[in-house]
């Protein structure tokens, strides 16, 4: 969880994805994920950011992209 975050650029640190993770402010599929939760394509996240919310489908799960095709991993839902 804690490097698909990071590759997708939803959050730009590895080690704050963990924190958040960490913190309960991510979920997976309606449930709290852990950093080392597997994501998978069709997965939704759900991520509290304090001041706003996202939720993204996952469309793919890539080790390495560029960050101008980092967009194409995910699909904004809300």
């Amino acid at each position: 969880m804690d490097k698909y975050l990071k590759v997708s650029r939803l959050i730009k640190r590895r080690t704050l994805a963990k924190e958040v993770c960490d913190q309960g402010r991510v979920m997976l599929n309606g449930r709290p994920a852990k950093a080392g939760s597997e994501v998978k394509p069709g997965d939704r996240i759900e991520i509290d950011f304090g001041t706003r919310k996202i939720a993204v489908k996952v469309l793919a799960v890539r080790d390495n992209v560029p960050a101008a095709e980092a967009h194409t991993l995910y699909e904004i839902v809300e």
